[in-house]
């Protein structure tokens, strides 16, 4: 957390006049329709499984947003809730508090339940999505996620509360980003990379770090949307992940998403990812649709 408040809050500071001028002024819905993204899995703006440079919501320099999602991804052997809230400052700064619930739905794991609570902060430091389509320059963005995993539950006939007694070595990290995104408005294309240093296992659902490794790695994440009209996106997500433990020969997550936007209140995406094996105990490639609801401003 020391690293967090080193390096994020003096942007965040810096930031302090027009976010306090902001805050006063009712959400004026004022960027164009979609470009306020739906939300990954971890609760920042973004698309399915990467999160991009933009700010959530449709507030615009002059004002702010709020909204809520949730998210449901079963497999053949286990089921991904998440759910939470975010804020777009300004179009500057994003914050956001998550939460995301792993539960097993086959014996001899039909009693598992993982989940972990996530923090987490945007600030676009440059470039502006839209005002820049006489060039190339991308807009960019940096961010963290602080995550913390509750008491394993369902695995306490084997002694198992923890999971840093499934090899982890901590409970708790923090993922550092950096995105860059561009939007082609006569092409109808944005593309999105991310570059991520982390140590989490599933996204920090199995903890951070472990026995084959526990030092921060980068690992790229790529996005490309299409938008077939005002109120229709399609696009495909590619997200590499560490392998840090013995027990989860973990593997990259891709999705193919179709996106929805009737308006700039709700919003529904349908996608269908492959997420790898979970365990070694498992190694069963698992995949499925997942479906996700976004409503705010």
């Amino acid at each position: 957390m020391r690293l967090l408040t080193r390096y994020l809050l003096p942007f965040f500071l810096a930031w302090m006049p027009p976010l306090t001028q902001a805050e006063l002024l009712p959400p004026d819905s004022g960027k164009l329709l979609a470009t306020g993204g739906v939300k990954q899995v971890e609760g920042a703006g973004g698309g399915g499984i990467v999160p991009w440079a933009l700010i959530t919501s449709y507030g615009t320099e002059d004002s702010y947003g709020i909204n809520a999602h949730l998210t449901v991804l079963p497999t053949q052997d286990y089921r991904l809730k998440a759910y939470g809230v975010a804020v777009g400052f300004c179009d500057k700064l994003e914050l956001s508090l998550g939460r995301q619930e792993f539960s097993g739905s086959k014996a001899p794991l039909n009693q598992l339940s993982l989940r972990q609570d996530i923090a987490g902060i945007k600030l676009r430091i440059s470039g502006d999505l839209i005002a820049d389509q006489d060039n190339w320059k991308p807009q960019l963005a940096i961010g963290a996620m602080y995550k913390r995993s509750q008491p394993v539950q369902g695995l306490e006939g084997l002694g198992i509360t923890s999971v840093t007694q499934l090899g982890a070595k901590d409970d708790h990290g923090i993922d550092y980003y950096v995105a860059a995104s561009k939007l082609f408005l006569a092409q109808s294309l944005l593309l999105n990379g991310t570059l991520r240093a982390t140590k989490a296992n599933q996204m920090g659902l199995l903890g951070f770090g472990g026995d084959l490794n526990n030092r921060y790695q980068l690992m790229p994440e790529l996005s490309a949307a299409y938008l077939l009209n005002r109120k229709l996106a399609v696009g495909v997500e590619y997200r590499r992940k560490p392998q840090n433990l013995s027990i989860d020969h973990e593997k990259a997550y891709y999705d193919a998403f179709l996106a929805w936007f009737p308006n700039k209140n709700l919003s529904l995406t349908l996608a269908y990812a492959r997420l790898g094996d979970i365990t070694v105990f498992n190694p069963v490639n698992q995949r499925g649709w997942y479906l996700s609801v976004q409503m705010g401003n």
